[in-house]
């Protein structure tokens, strides 16, 4: 007998549940409470239960899983087509049981509790580096209003302006002197809770075989190697390199009819963060290489520099790809083949 298939669909409080039973065909959509739902689908016999990838959705699926159930998560685009009258629990749970069972449908793999809390440090880091971003252009801002200006970057900047702290004191007014070492100690205290946060991910890094695998593809560094680890999952939810780079969103966005397609910018699909992380490894890889590869240097004399960026950082995600779906090692002159 085939096994029973459940579209779940998760709130913070109410839980609607669809399903067919196998012996009667009487179509259930009731509705649950967290506790009654975890006791109902522990005395059901082992079914697959497909939710939509939204908040909580891994912390479901491991649960739901430890109970003997094969989970199935799938992204909120390919669920909407198929809510065939307004938007209400019941209405996205058939959704969802509907959804599931369409041939060739992609599903996104669950997250273990290392990789969830991996993400959220990511995403810890990146908010304080936006705070402290917003807190060194402010401070400059505000300086300029009064004649000061200082050297570009961050790190030469704050040298200055704590090296000039003495003529500050005696040209600006005594208030702003105040609030602008007020100022400079909350940028420390984020420099210090950043390079906390850094620590820990490095210590992941460390000791995940993972990680330190696609540490050694030149660009992919601590902070990229342990997002994209975290991120991904199972490397082998993605059937080939080229799908998991389409992903990310660095491959170009195609519009196509009678025949012809056209291919645009990049589609800028997927997680912004992971992108973004791998497209300056890409820079600092263009920028920093002491010996260019063949590759490179073809692309850079055909392509603009950030065009070259995203087809190098395209590269990168299909090796770590490769690197983590077939637990292989990185090789610097390995040529690809194609299977007979």
């Amino acid at each position: 007998m085939n096994a029973t298939t459940y579209g779940l669909d998760i709130a913070k409080r109410v839980f609607q549940l669809y399903w067919v039973d196998a012996e009667t065909g009487e179509i259930k959509n009731r509705r649950f409470g967290r506790d009654e739902l975890i006791t109902f689908l522990a005395q059901r016999p082992a079914g697959r239960v497909a939710l939509e990838a939204c908040g909580s959705a891994h912390w479901w699926a491991r649960k739901i899983g430890a109970l003997g159930h094969e989970v199935v998560l799938l992204h909120a685009q390919f669920i909407r087509p198929f809510v065939q009258t307004n938007k209400t629990d019941a209405a996205d749970a058939q959704a969802i049981w509907t959804a599931v069972q369409q041939p060739g449908m992609r599903t996104v793999a669950a997250k273990t509790e290392d990789q969830q809390a991996m993400l959220s440090l990511h995403r810890m880091r990146s908010l304080l580096v936006k705070f402290r971003t917003m807190q060194i252009n402010q401070l400059r801002g505000l300086l300029y209003e009064f004649g000061v200006t200082f050297r570009a970057g961050r790190v030469a900047g704050l040298d200055e302006i704590r090296q000039r702290m003495a003529e500050l004191e005696d040209t600006l007014p005594r208030s702003i002197v105040l609030n602008l070492l007020e100022q400079l100690r909350r940028i420390n205290m984020f420099e210090e809770d950043i390079n906390q946060l850094e620590k820990r991910i490095g210590a992941w890094q460390k000791q995940e075989a993972a990680c330190r695998a696609i540490s050694e593809v030149p660009g992919i560094g601590r902070l990229t190697a342990t997002a994209l680890v975290a991120t991904v999952g199972d490397a082998k939810t993605f059937r080939s390199g080229r799908e998991f780079a389409a992903f990310l969103g660095l491959v170009p966005r195609q519009n196509g009819t009678g025949g012809k397609i056209r291919l645009g910018s990049i589609s800028r699909r997927g997680d912004p963060y992971l992108r973004t992380l791998l497209i300056h490894g890409a820079r600092s890889v263009l920028c920093h290489a002491k010996v260019p590869t063949a590759w490179q240097k073809a692309i850079q004399m055909r392509r603009p520099a950030n065009v070259v960026a995203v087809a190098l950082a395209n590269k990168m995600a299909r090796i770590a790809w490769a690197i983590l779906a077939h637990e292989t090692s990185y090789e610097t002159y390995h040529v690809s083949h194609k299977p007979a």
